[in-house]
């Protein structure tokens, strides 16, 4: 396993990548972390299907161990490895985010992913399995809807976006919407870098096992911070050591997470004051995290953040 602070581990190794999904092909639905609705995975089972896909729910899907744990880690585990290790699974999907991904990340057969990679998809919670594929892995995977399908994702686009980055090779391109909260933190300047991160507090969190930012695009989105949690998981982030060499940031959506208030710092102030001790392009407003809406960006294959144009351009994390 490599140690954190390797010089530019990130940017000299190409990431893995898997094969992009056809009719036909089986993928597995898991829940590493928290328990979902199952009429919300019904919802997102029938859209996979929609598109011509196997679907199969892994035996601890609907588990459920204290309010917040979908069954013993061991399960959990158990669900995610035989994904990840059955050749005939093509993509391992999530059904929700929630709490406990962190408790079985670093535990991933990361032997068996190297042998058949196979991208992964999931978001929030699911943050600490995207760094800790990357960081011992290189494996290239997805930051969009969760197969539990909740109200928020519904529409067209989610669901558009989600196909689009599975099942073809083309690069995925996030316009910034102007009416996200994070959109007044763009600035200017352009920036390329393996786009890596995600939910704020996983990425605060897998400090000290987690990848390096060097020569990367950061990518934050959160959702119920407060202002201190913010502003002390950023600092924590700077003072670490694994923001320097950063090449740029790209910001998502920020939801119920200190809001503008009269005499109070939001999470703008907070972001921009912290950020902005790196120097570098930060682009915001991309409709990417716990917003409606969610399109979906490959985490771990180089990005260009153009703050002028208001793009994140990524390639895709399948071929």
């Amino acid at each position: 396993m490599e140690r954190m602070g390797e010089p530019r581990a990130s940017a000299d190794r190409p990431p893995l990548v898997g094969p992009r999904l056809r009719p036909g092909d089986r993928v597995r639905v898991v829940s590493p972390a928290s328990t979902p609705d199952r009429e919300e995975v019904a919802l997102g089972v029938e859209l996979l299907r929609s598109w011509g896909l196997v679907v199969e729910l892994g035996e601890h899907v609907f588990d459920q161990l204290g309010h917040y744990l979908a069954g013993t880690d061991e399960d959990r585990l158990a669900d995610l490895n035989d994904a990840f290790r059955d050749p005939g699974v093509r993509a391992v999907l999530t059904t929700r985010g929630g709490k406990g991904s962190y408790r079985v990340a670093n535990a991933i057969d990361f032997d068996a992913v190297r042998r058949d990679p196979k991208p992964l998809v999931g978001f929030s919670d699911i943050t600490f399995l995207h760094q800790a594929l990357y960081h011992n892995c290189r494996l290239a995977t997805l930051h969009g809807p969760h197969i539990g399908w909740s109200e928020k994702y519904m529409g067209p686009f989610p669901g558009d976006s989600l196909r689009r980055a599975m099942m073809t090779a083309e690069p995925v391109t996030l316009r910034q919407r102007p009416g996200e909260a994070s959109a007044p933190l763009t600035t200017g300047g352009r920036a390329t870098g393996r786009l890596l991160g995600g939910n704020l507090r996983g990425v605060g969190q897998s400090i000290g096992w987690g990848p390096s930012y060097d020569g990367a695009v950061l990518a934050l989105e959160a959702i119920d911070l407060m202002p201190g949690e913010i502003d002390g998981t950023l600092t924590q982030l700077l003072n670490s050591g694994v923001l320097e060499g950063v090449h740029g940031v790209a910001v998502g959506q920020f939801v119920r997470s200190a809001a503008p208030a009269p005499g109070k710092w939001s999470f703008l102030d907070i972001l921009s004051d912290r950020l902005g001790t790196l120097g570098v392009p930060v682009l915001g407003g991309l409709p990417f995290g716990h917003g409606p809406a969610p399109a979906t960006v490959p985490l771990g294959t180089t990005a260009v953040l153009d703050a002028g144009t208001r793009t994140l351009t990524v390639d895709p994390a399948v071929c």
